[in-house]
């Protein structure tokens, strides 16, 4: 605790130190990339190539069409979307 005290006096005696914020201002954006990213590509894979054999009975023979394309098209367009919002 000391410590932060020490950080948060020098900041105040010397304002021209700067406050960086982990992982940079954009983290929020990066995310959105990523899950955008991966909800498209999965449900885009389960649409493509449907696994080969069912683990069990109650597990479906390909994905569901309708819900499988609607999930991908949210996932491109927040990945889209904050792509853009990063320029």
């Amino acid at each position: 605790m000391a410590g932060c005290i020490h950080t948060i006096r020098e900041f105040r005696v010397r304002p021209q130190l700067e406050l960086v914020m982990f992982l940079g201002e954009d983290l929020l954006a990066w995310m959105v990339i990523a899950l955008g990213g991966a909800m498209f590509a999965g449900n885009l894979a389960a649409l493509v190539r449907p696994p080969k054999q069912r683990r069990d009975a109650n597990d479906l023979t390909k994905a569901p069409v309708v819900r499988s394309v609607v999930m991908a098209t949210i996932g491109a367009i927040a990945a889209i979307w904050a792509l853009v919002s990063l320029l």
